[in-house]
């Protein structure tokens, strides 16, 4: 099990977190899309906020965010897109990613204005995040590629969840989501 939680801005990581976290994604992504960046992670945008499970002075799990204005209909909205969720192999099944989650949740509603936390997922982790206390909505997703940065990709079909931060479920608003930028 973890030895602690903790969240650390972007810009506060040492040296040994950022090697830690590294070891994390390359042991689970670097075979398919190459060198985990922290500063553009797989062509995702980078966390300013970084929640980090730990053990024996190793990052075993992570979750980070970022807070950004986005479209929804014809209004705008502060979210904290969530992303980079991911627990070492040997410390799944355990609840660590649902504690590293709420911690997330926890250091939004401190620190932060957004009035929801939104995430994209695979279907086959839906449930997961659900169980977490996020709910799905159906939206149209415009954003901008993680692949090229210039191309604008629109997804309908892509699991989109929130988890409201500062506003109540119901606060959700009815419309088209633009991203204003590469997803999280």
């Amino acid at each position: 099990m973890a030895e602690g939680i903790a969240s650390v801005r972007h810009r506060d990581l040492t040296r040994a977190q950022l090697s830690s976290l590294r070891d994390l994604f390359d042991r689970e992504y670097r075979s398919s899309h190459g060198e985990w960046d922290p500063d553009r992670p797989y062509g995702y945008s980078p966390a300013d906020v970084h929640v980090i499970a730990t053990d024996a002075g190793r990052v075993i799990g992570h979750v980070g965010f970022q807070t950004r204005w986005i479209r929804i209909g014809r209004g705008n909205i502060l979210i904290a897109g969530v992303g980079g969720v991911l627990v070492h192999p040997e410390h799944r099944s355990r609840g660590l990613g649902r504690q590293l989650m709420e911690a997330c949740h926890e250091r939004m509603l401190g620190e932060t204005d957004a009035r929801f936390g939104y995430l994209g997922c695979r279907g086959e982790v839906v449930s997961f995040y659900q169980s977490a206390g996020w709910s799905r909505v159906e939206v149209v997703e415009r954003c901008i590629s993680r692949e090229d940065q210039t191309t604008v990709e629109i997804s309908t079909n892509t699991p989109v969840l929130i988890r409201p931060v500062h506003a109540k479920l119901g606060d959700w608003p009815e419309g088209d989501v633009d991203l204003r930028g590469t997803p999280w």
